[in-house]
């Protein structure tokens, strides 16, 4: 069983240990040469115990580049401020730091088609949990008035892909968008995505759990 098969366990010292061995040898090997026997030899444990929590080198991987990615992006979010600024400043900056992220940028270099594999092509844990970091923020938002209508979880979703696509295709990109650029063309789609029209409340806005019948 691995460790994302129970998504409200706190991983153990043990766990914790095997992630970071696995961190060095993708960091030194990259992913195609990284074996379990080695991360359990730098991890200090059996191969049995290694396969007990991740079957296989894919497993493992994929469940360190989640972990890394959801620590960068929830790290980055900020907690004080106008609602929408806090989740356009939070996403610009924790996709720039996942670009900047030496583990992703040597994957992104060697082993792009596995990052696509592991991050991009699955919908786990540490995604869901940022459709829902995101998803609470949009809430606030339009409480607060800065964010407009919609449904919240498929909103944050679209805030979820956008990040992804940003980060999956910055390098393509980069002779016509440099870093700053880019950061500043995600800031205004995001923005754009996010305010409300004008001459519209969000003041009380509607639950998208039941039907509004009320007639103005």
């Amino acid at each position: 069983m691995t460790v994302s098969d129970e998504p409200d366990a706190e991983p153990s010292a043990i766990d914790l240990a095997i992630l970071d061995a696995a961190r060095a040898c993708v960091a030194e090997f990259g992913v195609r040469r990284t074996t379990l026997t080695e991360v359990a030899r730098r991890a200090g444990v059996s191969r049995p115990t290694v396969y007990r929590r991740w079957p296989d080198t894919g497993s493992l991987v994929a469940e360190l580049l989640v972990r890394e990615l959801g620590d960068i992006l929830t790290t980055a979010m900020p907690t004080d401020g106008v609602v929408r600024r806090r989740l356009v400043d939070g996403i610009v900056a924790g996709a720039a730091a996942v670009r900047a992220n030496p583990l992703f940028r040597k994957i992104f270099r060697a082993d792009t088609d596995l990052m696509l594999t592991y991050v991009f092509g699955r919908l786990g844990r540490n995604q869901r949990h940022l459709i829902e970091l995101f998803a609470t923020a949009i809430r606030e938002g339009r409480t607060d008035g800065s964010v407009r209508d919609g449904d919240p979880e498929q909103m944050a979703t679209m805030l979820l892909l956008i990040a992804q696509s940003v980060v999956q295709s910055a390098e393509t990109v980069s002779g016509l968008l440099d870093g700053a650029a880019l950061d500043a063309e995600l800031a205004r789609a995001i923005d754009g995505y996010l305010t409300p029209r004008p001459g519209t409340s969000n003041a009380a806005p509607p639950d998208h759990s039941r039907r509004d019948d009320t007639r103005g």
